[in-house]
């Protein structure tokens, strides 16, 4: 389904991030992952060896616009174009709004937001310049639910969806389409943690009665990264089971 695209992943070492780009490679697509530091990419990128030239990584920093646009040139200048950005990088946060500070809300904010700003701004003047492209970005259920703690992250995913569908109006004549892929809750690191006694009630409220997996969401990336997605632009697809409140 992705033969011969060059993609670009942000949040590509772990949990939902490591799915899409194995979900990607597995699709014939030509993989750059980024991650926070060199390790964790390295570490990545193991996972991968076998993959050989199919994958690369980097780890640049994403709330610096100019470093952004030097790797997106990079890898234009390698590869030739950019087909795909998922913007999956992200933070979540469930701290009471009266522990809250300004600084706190402001790095749930900059990672969440303006890292995706940063990096769709660093990408659609090469999609543009090569006749098109696909923008997908990590929202969540939160940004259809709100939750009772942590209101950055809500807030931040609200945005995320924003950003989605005002640029997917402003960016359509330039044949780039613009998603967003909203998880409910799914099997990563983090929801290994939890215990059991506390999931089994949160099943309840899915009518598909299970939690998702990483694969669930990196395959509905894959398909809004397709050409068979080709008409579909502006659309935030919640993947949660259909998840009630």
């Amino acid at each position: 389904m992705l033969k011969d695209k060059i993609c670009v992943v942000t949040g590509g070492t772990r949990g939902i991030g490591h799915a899409i780009v194995a979900e990607f490679l597995a699709q014939g697509a030509t993989v750059v992952l980024f991650g926070s530091r060199e390790e964790t990419v390295a570490k990545a990128l193991a996972d991968f060896k076998d993959k050989g030239d199919q994958v690369e990584g980097a780890w640049p920093n994403l709330m610096d616009g100019d470093a952004l646009q030097q790797e997106m040139n990079r890898i234009v200048d390698r590869y030739g174009r950019i087909d795909v950005l998922v913007n999956n990088a992200g933070m979540a946060d469930d701290m009471s709004v009266y522990d809250y500070s300004p600084e706190k809300f402001d790095k749930i904010m900059d990672l969440n937001v303006k890292a995706v700003f940063n990096a769709i701004l660093a990408v659609i003047p090469h999609m543009k310049k090569q006749g098109g492209g696909a923008i997908i970005s990590t929202s969540s259920m939160v940004s259809r639910f709100g939750q009772t703690r942590g209101v950055g992250y809500p807030t931040s995913k609200f945005a995320v969806n924003g950003l989605t569908i005002s640029l997917a109006r402003e960016l359509g004549p330039d044949r780039i389409r613009v998603n967003a892929v909203a998880p409910g809750i799914t099997n990563t690191d983090m929801m290994r943690n939890v215990p059991e006694e506390m999931i089994d009630p949160l099943i309840q409220n899915i009518p598909l009665r299970r939690i998702g997996q990483p694969e669930d969401i990196a395959k509905a990336c894959a398909f809004l990264a397709g050409d068979d997605a080709s008409y579909i632009s502006g659309e935030v697809l919640h993947v949660d089971g259909a998840m009630l409140v």
